[in-house]
């Protein structure tokens, strides 16, 4: 019998989506069906079939047949993975070329499962979804970039408004514009000026999704030195990008700092995806660009959640799972999200609900590192945290749960930590992670890092804006210097005097 690792969650059941594009053939095997989804294994390729079906008609013959060799090591390789369920879905080439039914059908032959074609409206309510899944909460213009077509839609929270399908995907726009740089600034010019629900986007952001943003966002990353290589929700500010985005649109890139980590078929779509961002910047006048990682896959995934599991927050379903797999214990981690919420009232400290939340996150997370040597617990933990898969949570916010992380295991006081990292989170978060991880410094050396003892420990306010953390007298054996020394610290970084009690 094969042993599944500890590694992964025991409940959950693999699926497997193959998501057949303009320009690339992707699958992704899931480790189940989940809020925040974990990718168990992921392979692409670049197969072009929308290349030339705007002069022929017809999906390119070459990659037809790179295709369905493709689709029986997809086959194999989600059986291998444990899928139990393969879903297939089409995106605009195979729905619009003459040849587009004979293909899903061999291809159907080979997968031995239906593929769903999906219309242009279906293809934009998916990439809305996938966008509405990975922001807490969306509220501005999704636009998904594929080989074939451009889907804009307007979402807001879980609502889902009007939406657009345009012919600007890249392999498309290249054919209609004879590999013409202006003639393709023209026709996006005049594409995008039948958008008229661009305008209800001006100051809000726009939700950039699809493989050509992608590599143009990395880009970006690399050219301005961005110290966090993370994709979802980095966001280009719209007057420092313009000049970026223009010096691409012109074709001016195999000079580009990092151009030769973008594979040469994604390369010379490029200046197509900086056009049409152009484009869409002038018409809509959006707040900024933010970059998700999640599109129709993951629309798709989440269409087959329960009301219930789709209202759940993504972060705090992703960092729950996260304290599972590698904190010494869950429940520990649970207790410490009710303990700081009572401690940072009894200290009249106010959160917003965003703050909350990331409080909430960083409590669960705050144990992951255990199993790593004292001296290296707090970088570990900063990297695992800075670099996760987490959604629902910006760059901001991310760099807050990794210092809290930080902070408690190197110490409050550690200015050398992650200056660059540090230099992403606001001045209020840096902080909040200071008071939080004093807070937790002080609780794990009276619980040792079990459940049980937290929730009896219990702030009294004192004369004089003092407080009291009281220790039960069955529980008196706990009381020690070191806590006190902890102790101390909190008191200096919350500027309160505070008092550790055996009552």
């Amino acid at each position: 019998m094969i042993a599944l690792s500890q590694g992964r969650l025991q409940d959950r059941r693999p699926i497997s989506i193959i998501d057949i594009g303009s320009n690339s053939i992707r699958l992704v095997v899931y480790e189940g069906i989940a809020r925040s989804p974990t990718v168990l294994f992921n392979e692409k390729m670049l197969a072009g079939l929308g290349r030339g079906i705007v002069s022929t008609g017809k999906l390119d013959p070459e990659a037809v047949t790179r295709s369905m060799e493709e689709f029986r090591r997809f086959r194999a390789l989600s059986e291998q993975a444990g899928a139990e369920h393969l879903y297939v879905i089409a995106t605009a080439a195979a729905r619009e070329a003459e040849n587009g039914p004979d293909f899903i059908h061999r291809a159907e032959e080979v997968l031995g499962t239906e593929i769903r074609v999906l219309t242009g409206r279906e293809e934009a309510y998916y990439s809305a979804l996938g966008v509405i899944s990975g922001f807490h909460p969306a509220d501005g213009i999704a636009g998904d970039l594929g080989g074939g077509s451009l889907e804009l839609v307007d979402v807001k929270g879980e609502a889902i408004g009007d939406g657009i399908t345009l012919p600007l995907g890249g392999l498309r726009l290249q054919d209609m514009a004879k590999n013409s740089y202006a003639a393709a600034a023209r026709i996006a010019r005049e594409q995008i000026a039948r958008a008229e629900l661009l305008h209800a986007g001006a100051g809000r952001p726009f939700y950039a999704v699809g493989g050509t943003w992608r590599n143009l966002s990395r880009l970006h990353m690399i050219t301005t030195n961005y110290p966090l290589a993370v994709m979802h929700h980095y966001e280009m500010n719209i007057g420092s990008s313009v000049a970026f985005l223009q010096k691409v649109a012109r074709g001016d890139i195999d000079k580009i700092k990092g151009i030769d980590g973008v594979s040469k078929a994604r390369r010379a779509l490029l200046p197509y995806g900086a056009i049409v961002m152009l484009e869409i910047i002038a018409a809509m006048q959006p707040s900024e660009i933010a970059i998700s990682a999640l599109g129709v896959r993951e629309g798709f995934l989440f269409s087959l959640l329960s009301a219930e599991e789709k209202a759940a927050d993504p972060l705090i379903s992703a960092s729950e799972e996260l304290a599972l797999l590698r904190a010494r214990s869950v429940t520990h981690a649970r207790e410490l999200v009710e303990w700081t919420a009572k401690a940072l009232a009894a200290f009249d400290i106010v959160e917003s609900e965003e703050e909350a939340r990331y409080r909430h996150s960083a409590c669960l997370l705050a144990d992951i590192g255990w199993r790593a040597h004292p001296e290296y617990r707090g970088t570990q933990s900063l990297n695992i945290i800075a670099h996760a898969s987490f959604i629902g949570v910006d760059h901001p916010g991310r760099l807050f749960l990794a210092l809290v992380n930080a902070f408690r295991n190197d110490g409050v006081f550690n200015d050398a930590v992650a200056p660059e990292l540090k230099s992403l989170a606001t001045p209020r978060y840096v902080d909040r992670a200071r008071l939080l991880a004093a807070m937790m410094r002080v609780v794990y050396l009276l619980t040792a890092s079990m459940p049980g003892v937290m929730p009896r420990l219990k702030w009294e306010k004192r004369d004089g804006g003092a407080l009291a953390l009281i220790i039960p007298p069955d529980l008196a054996g706990l009381y020690g210097e070191r806590p006190l020394g902890r102790l101390a610290q909190l008191a200096k970084i919350s500027n309160r005097k505070l008092d550790l009690v055996v009552g």
